[in-house]
């Protein structure tokens, strides 16, 4: 028997009598004992649990919880960061509202889709989940795949040259690209500790960093409302210079109509909105996953959506298109410049930081037990020590990967390409994601698949999973074209440089599948059977058993 077929045809135990697919997802589990092998009954193509047998006591995030990882996740740097950015590669005011709406609707979409996969695959994982569920053949390459991209995309890096800006911007330190990354290293560290060692305490410090982000937010967008309809003492001091972003000719004066330009710009907006996604990967941690993650995931994406606008509106309202366009990732602290003097500049910094590092907790929260996830497939070099809860009952050891992979790709970016090098290769990353997940839903609405019975508690309208698929085909494709001049997205690094980047990840999980489930299996005369074990604090996971294949 040759290992592609060992691997399609290997058995996933589950924690119950073996399935089919056309059986309904939501099962109850229950039979095993610590550590030991579950009983199954060897048949082909038995269905994979796509739920937990997590024990009560692992389920601590409820609904504010899960709204705050989502709210904490999408507004981190990006409405900080990035707006001068997006002015930059769409050229005038208009158009960068009109890339903030689009991401909005685009945002919608991907919420709508991905609390249909979470109402109906309730479980930690993500979009691992999802396209397991989908592609099942071969077998394991999809996990494979996401498992190199789960442990290489490094989610906080972006975030990390974010705040390293705005705490040197804060104490008037230089911010040179050493003093940035040894901040940024700083602050990563303590998030992994935090997270690492003292989950309770983690979990309330991020629910507080969000709501003091939402207080933060309100005070700009009502202070630029009240700018911007001229009431007295909201003026723009008279040393700087006067914006006039609002008129009909300024609004759209300079407008760019490039593809390239319109994407990397479009990269941005979305780097801003992801999060919408973050509860799914923690699902097996939610109390009631599928009534919660349909109320969290809605309620948090709207509020960002509303909130974005607003502060954008505050933002052109108070710092001119000049000063925006030369304040590279600090235009938030413009912003209170101009309205409050340059006093407040440097505490509205530290106040920005602070947010920042509410993001930063919120996504090395999930991408953790991303990895851990990947460790409980088993799919990982030394799977057990990276499925472990121990010793802090976290998932410490998925987590420091997300962290030090973070802190490489920090480091190695070209100093001034650092922080839009990584926003683009973690969301053309996402965007190769939603592109597969958002096609998997399409295909699981006809009668080819109609065998895995797929009847989830929240259906998507289908127009909505069609507009969320070609968005994203547009992000994958576009940015292969080469940008007009005068609008290259980096001063040292090529325009496609994010592109080859995310899509060699996925070929070397394709290798990484090939050498570890094929052909090392066929090499030496065994095929791969994946049982169920029940870890020893009451958590399941998987394990790969060498068969000897058949004469």
């Amino acid at each position: 028997m040759s290992c592609d077929r060992a691997a399609s045809s290997s058995v996933r135990v589950t924690l119950g009598p073996a399935t089919s697919e056309a059986e309904p997802l939501l099962q109850s589990h229950s039979r095993a004992l610590a550590g030991t092998p579950l009983e199954h009954e060897d048949v082909e193509n038995v269905n994979r649990s796509f739920t937990d047998d997590v024990p009560n006591n692992k389920r601590q995030l409820g609904l504010l919880s899960a709204a705050s990882l989502i709210f904490n996740r999408m507004i981190g740097s990006g409405v900080f960061a990035t707006p001068s950015i997006i002015l930059n590669s769409s050229g005038s005011v208009g158009i960068t509202f009109v890339m903030w709406i689009l991401g909005a609707l685009v945002a919608a979409a991907g919420t709508a889709v991905y609390v249909e996969f979470g109402t109906g695959l309730p479980r930690s994982g993500g979009e691992k989940t999802y396209m397991e569920y989908v592609f099942r053949r071969p077998a394991f390459m999809t996990t494979c795949v996401y498992a190199v991209y789960g442990v290489f995309i490094g989610r906080i890096s972006a975030s990390s040259v974010a705040i390293g800006e705005y705490v040197l911007h804060a104490l008037a330190y230089e911010r040179t690209p050493t003093n940035v990354r040894i901040v940024a290293f700083l602050c990563s560290t303590f998030c992994l500790i935090v997270h690492g060692a003292f989950l309770k305490f983690g979990l309330k410090l991020q629910n507080a960093l969000g709501a003091f982000k939402l207080a933060v937010l309100v005070l700009i967008a009502g202070s630029g409302l009240l700018s911007l309809i001229g009431v007295p003492g909201f003026a723009v001091g008279d040393d700087y210079d006067q914006p006039n972003n609002y008129t009909w000719q300024t609004f759209w004066e300079g407008s760019n109509f490039g593809a390239n330009a319109f994407v990397i710009g479009m990269y941005n907006v979305i780097w801003s909105y992801t999060g919408y996604s973050n509860a799914n990967y923690a699902l097996s941690e939610v109390r009631d996953p599928v009534r919660t993650i349909k109320v969290a995931a809605p309620l948090a994406m709207s509020f960002v959506a509303f909130t974005y606008v607003s502060v954008n509106v505050a933002y052109f309202a108070v710092v001119s298109k000049a000063d925006m366009l030369n304040g590279g990732t600090i235009p938030a602290a413009l912003f209170f410049r101009n309205l409050y003097g340059p006093a407040t500049e440097r505490a509205l910094s530290a106040v920005i930081s602070l947010t920042i590092l509410g993001n930063m907790l919120s996504v090395l929260f999930t991408q953790g037990r991303v990895v851990q996830e990947l460790g409980r497939e088993d799919v990982l070099p030394y799977s057990s020590f990276f499925a472990s809860n121990k010793p802090f009952n976290a998932p410490l050891p998925g987590l420091f990967t997300q962290y030090l992979v973070s802190f490489f790709l920090m480091a190695l970016a070209p100093p001034g390409d650092a922080y839009l090098a990584n926003i683009n290769y973690g969301s053309y990353s996402l965007s190769l994601f939603n592109l597969v997940i958002s096609g998997g839903l399409l295909l699981l609405y006809t009668d080819t698949f109609k065998s895995y019975n797929w009847k989830p508690p929240f259906r998507a309208h289908k127009f909505v999973v069609v507009l969320f698929f070609l968005s994203n085909l547009f992000l994958v494709l576009v940015p292969m074209i080469p940008p007009a001049g005068g609008y290259e997205p980096y001063q040292h690094l090529p325009y496609y440089s994010h592109v080859v980047a995310a899509l060699s990840v996925g070929i070397l999980g394709v290798v990484y599948w090939f050498i570890f489930f094929r052909w090392i299996p066929e090499r030496n005369g065994y095929t791969l059977k994946q049982v169920t074990v029940i870890q020893e604090d009451g958590v399941p996971r998987n394990v790969f058993r060498r068969i000897p294949a058949e004469a």
